[in-house]
């Protein structure tokens, strides 16, 4: 069957890397590192693939902006210490070998930085795989069409042939405002009912049932 989608573009964390969890955690614990009040897990989960300002001014709405370094730092401190133990989602090697097999090009839209985006690349073994990245700090944060915009125009790809797949309204939202088609994962920082009225063509409860999705309709 032809492929309807030439480029996949993937979210990292909460949509190939179980770390949703770890994220909110170590925000929790940087806020109280600064003796802040630490935000819900709910809240601390929805900031996940944002930028970082856009991120600390929703978790944390009364942390001055001065104060965002600090804050910034105490969070990496506290996920440099678990990043490398993170695990992928169990069947992504599988799920990313055959799309590659079916001629997929793949690439990977996140809000890491580049340098966190590298280290959990090599940590997974995963950096052959991605044709091209785009993370929080070499253009405009997920709302925005950027990151897709770019990878598009780099990878020479029309909107109607690209995919995004994420787990976060954000993620949904970016597709949106770049023209490109979304398919959402109901298990990772954002839940089912956050996601389901921005209309992906699927929501997929499991690796397993993306990977089912992308054989018949990628």
């Amino acid at each position: 069957m032809p492929k309807r989608f030439d480029l996949i573009v993937f979210d990292w964390d909460g949509t190939l890397l179980d770390s949703a969890g770890a994220i909110a955690a170590c925000i929790q614990a940087a806020a109280r590192d600064l003796g802040l009040a630490a935000p819900s897990e709910a809240r601390a989960r929805h900031v996940i693939g944002l930028g970082l300002e856009d991120a600390l001014a929703y978790a944390l709405p009364d942390l001055p902006p001065a104060d965002y370094g600090r804050m910034a730092a105490r969070y990496r401190h506290h996920f440099l210490a678990r990043d490398a133990e993170l695990p992928l989602f169990g069947g992504t090697r599988e799920l990313l070998a055959a799309l590659q097999g079916r001629g997929h090009r793949l690439a990977i839209a996140t809000g890491k930085s580049r340098m966190g985006l590298a280290r959990a690349l090599e940590h997974t073994g995963l950096t052959a795989v991605f044709e091209a990245t785009r993370c929080a700090d070499q253009c405009a944060s997920k709302p925005a069409p950027d990151m897709l915009l770019e990878l598009m125009a780099e990878l020479a790809t029309a909107p109607e042939r690209t995919l995004m797949i994420g787990d976060t309204a954000h993620d949904l939202q970016m597709a949106t405002n770049a023209g490109v088609p979304a398919v959402a994962v109901a298990y990772g920082a954002h839940s089912p009912e956050t996601l389901a009225p921005l209309a992906p063509l699927a929501l997929a409860e499991s690796i397993a049932a993306l990977a089912a999705w992308l054989a018949e309709n990628g």
